[in-house]
């Protein structure tokens, strides 16, 4: 994709109120010293860290998604997976955790697929387990791996006890079917052969699949079910750690959707099991949860977390202060942009967009005019806070851009 193509998807995306799974660097304004923070104190470099969670309370149309993706981009860049996930009532119900991990695995990302701009991957958990294969063995490759790199690998696994013994066994029977010399069930030039063999491995992690054949052909002896997918995620986030990435961040978001709609059944087992994450996550080195969610969630009377004593005690309410990297909850409420701000964000979309329509450059508002419309915009939608602002702003912006490139008036 040239920086055209991309820079308009970006353009196309923003228009439509959507935050653009890349480029967010682009764009954004503010959050600076923030995501400074964050990065110092929770996605260091060295790696090496207890695991984590941490909540984001926000109201609707105040950023939180793309203050994740900005998150995101921090973690990428610090040698972290990354896994994107948006909790809902039909696809991913925290009540049903192992759907909530099949979601996990099926947005999982790495920095390698994140520069390449692979992030859409099938199947991207595959392209983990086969990176630090072929990390392992310079000059293979990408088709076969030594038997010598693949004996090596399979055996520095099965030692690592943190990662459950059938995740062990799967991601070791992955990697065999890149030698050179396959069993006789699999014939080596049958590419088609071999990528069925490594799809029927994922389908474990993604809980399709009954017992009798992994048992047989794999020698696992479970599914990933209700029971055991917190305990899986945890073997997720050592064989992070285990294959040279510093950890993996999740970061889960507009939780509220989840939480709203929910029977009271559901919503005590959504509860019991965000309670268990808590309790467990400072025992998971290299695994960094962030929750992100409204600010009914702490107080509703009906589905918030006051309802529910153990959890309400240990996450607390969110603060009325500008949020700080070492606070349990970050109030993105209160992370107030001023004008400057505005202008600035305005100033980077208008370069995106001419990137994405050089022919436009000409008849596009210079940076003067731009402050001044963006200026206007502020005092025109009083109504408007900072928590919804920021979506007027971006998609007024490039309607503004639209009509000055055919030389209509905007006001």
């Amino acid at each position: 994709m040239t920086d055209q193509e991309r820079a308009k998807t970006i353009v196309e995306r923003l228009q439509n109120g959507i935050p653009p799974n890349d480029g967010v660097k682009e764009y954004s304004v503010g959050n600076e010293k923030f995501l400074d923070q964050i990065r110092k104190y929770h996605l260091p470099n060295e790696g090496n860290v207890d695991g984590k969670i941490r909540f984001v309370s926000g109201s609707w149309g105040c950023g939180k998604s793309h203050f994740l993706t900005q998150v995101r981009d921090i973690a990428f860049d610090a040698n972290y997976l990354v896994s994107y996930v948006n909790l809902s009532a039909d696809e991913a119900p925290f009540h049903r955790f192992e759907e909530v991990f099949y979601r996990i695995v099926k947005q999982i990302s790495s920095p390698e697929m994140h520069k390449t701009k692979a992030i859409t991957l099938d199947s991207p958990l595959n392209e983990v387990f086969r990176h630090y294969l072929f990390r392992s063995g310079s000059g293979s490759s990408n088709q076969s791996i030594d038997r010598e790199i693949y004996v090596q690998a399979r055996e520095k696994l099965m030692k690592n006890s943190s990662i459950d013994i059938d995740f062990r066994r799967l991601v070791c029977h992955f990697w065999e079917t890149y030698l050179p010399d396959l069993p006789d069930v699999i014939e080596p030039k049958d590419s088609a052969m071999l990528e069925e063999s490594r799809g029927r491995i994922m389908q474990w992690f993604s809980g399709e699949g009954t017992i009798g054949p992994y048992r047989k052909e794999f020698g696992v002896q479970k599914l990933i079910k209700r029971s055991n997918a917190r305990t899986i995620l945890n073997s997720l986030a050592h064989y992070a750690t285990f294959a040279g990435y510093n950890g993996i961040v999740i970061l889960f978001d507009e939780a509220e959707m989840s939480y709203s709609i929910l029977k009271k059944a559901n919503l005590t087992i959504a509860h019991n099991n965000l309670l268990h994450l808590i309790n467990n996550v400072e025992n998971t080195r290299g695994l960094f949860l962030i929750y992100a969610t409204t600010p009914d969630f702490y107080v509703d009377e009906n589905y918030g977390v006051v309802n529910y004593g153990a959890l309400a005690q240990r996450i607390g309410k969110p603060n009325d202060d500008p949020p700080q990297a070492l606070d349990k909850i970050w109030n993105l409420d209160q992370a107030k942009p001023n004008s400057s701000d505005y202008q600035k964000a305005a100033r980077k979309i208008r370069d995106l967009y001419i990137t994405a329509f050089p022919e436009n450059e000409r008849n596009v508002s210079k940076h003067d005019d731009l402050d001044s419309f963006v200026t206007r915009l502020v005092k025109n939608h009083p109504r408007y806070e900072a928590e919804g602002f920021w979506r007027v702003l971006v998609k007024r912006l490039i309607e503004h851009f639209h009509k000055k490139a055919e030389g209509i008036k905007s006001t």
